[in-house]
């Protein structure tokens, strides 16, 4: 038996191959994402503390300010550990620093996390001149909750209970993370639309999702956001010219019908939705593949830090590659 397993029937593409025009400075970039500096800057020492403490009899006045609850939150993820190590971690960087402070606890921490008032992801960069478009992807990927891994599944040939998330992202093309929303799995991808462009208060000239968002609604929400934008969202195979579509609908299936979907996806510009699969594939492999909180509101402010770190690293220098084959 030359082969255990029979070979996979169809065309093989081969993968495409790139190569990287600013190794060095990207290099770099890798290496600066883990120093402590980074995170723990000097604005966060000199904020550390609430100025004002003054009690309204509302309970205890807080301690420690908003700004130093997120910086534990964005060290806890950079890092991947949990809230008690990272008290420690904190507290013996102060003391090695001789630095007289002194990190929240844990229990603080999680209570507090849920209070943050951030509506969006920090760190984005606006108006970066790199390019005439201004392109802007929307997707979405779930998050697990709970539930044992693939391996043990496999291995004892069980079916365990897993609980999911839906994360939805909206990314430029500098790949900053202009907005990102947690729902839980059920919400739809067009329902959560309006509350992802609300958060958005940048302008862009090219809107890009997958065939999920394929209605009406999307595209007039589309319009009603950013004005006279090209959108680009893939018809389903069997749609057809009606009346009731949107006209750009009828314009993408009416091309696709006389030019193919190849053509389509070139002239509408298509790939730039690359971006939104890349943000979350960074998301997954540096932030994590599941949540770290058990409430709902700490996850939803969870997946906004998380998105900010994302964030922070795009600054610090992403990869300029090109095809070579």
């Amino acid at each position: 038996m030359p082969n255990k397993y029979p070979e996979r029937k169809g065309y093989k593409v081969p993968k495409q191959k790139h190569r990287v025009r600013n190794w060095s400075e990207y290099n770099r970039a890798l290496s600066n994402r883990g120093r402590i500096d980074i995170w723990m800057h000097d604005d966060a020492i000199n904020n550390w503390y609430e100025e004002d403490t003054e009690n309204v009899g509302d309970g205890s006045p807080r301690k420690y300010s908003d700004f130093a609850i997120i910086v534990c939150h964005e060290i806890r993820l950079v890092y991947k550990q949990p809230l008690r190590q990272i008290t420690g971690f904190i507290n013996s960087l102060f003391k090695m620093a001789e630095i007289n402070l002194r990190c929240p606890d844990f229990s603080t921490l999680s209570k507090r996390l849920k209070a943050l008032k951030i509506k969006s992801p920090r760190y984005v960069k606006k108006n970066i001149p790199d390019s005439d478009v201004h392109s802007l992807s929307i997707d979405s990927t779930g998050l697990k909750r709970f539930g044992r891994d693939e391996w043990h599944q496999e291995k004892h040939k069980v079916s365990a209970k897993r609980s999911w998330r839906k994360l939805h992202v909206a990314v430029d093309q500098n790949h900053y993370i202009h907005n990102s929303l947690l729902t839980g799995r059920f919400d739809s991808d067009t329902g959560t639309l309006p509350g992802l462009l609300d958060g958005i208060d940048s302008e862009f000239n090219h809107i890009s999702m997958d065939g999920a968002y394929d209605s009406f609604d999307v595209y007039e929400q589309i319009l009603d956001k950013f004005g006279d934008v090209e959108i680009a969202i893939p018809p389903n195979k069997d749609a057809v010219i009606c009346d009731k579509n949107h006209i750009i609908r009828n314009h993408n299936i009416e091309h696709i019908k006389c030019h193919g979907r190849m053509d389509w996806q070139r002239k509408s510009g298509y790939g730039r939705r690359n971006n939104s699969e890349l943000a979350i594939q960074r998301y997954k492999r540096i932030i994590g593949r599941s949540l770290h909180s058990r409430d709902f509101k700490n996850q939803k402010t969870e997946s906004i830090i998380g998105a900010s770190v994302l964030n922070k690293m795009t600054s610090l220098g992403m990869p300029d590659s090109y095809r070579i084959a």
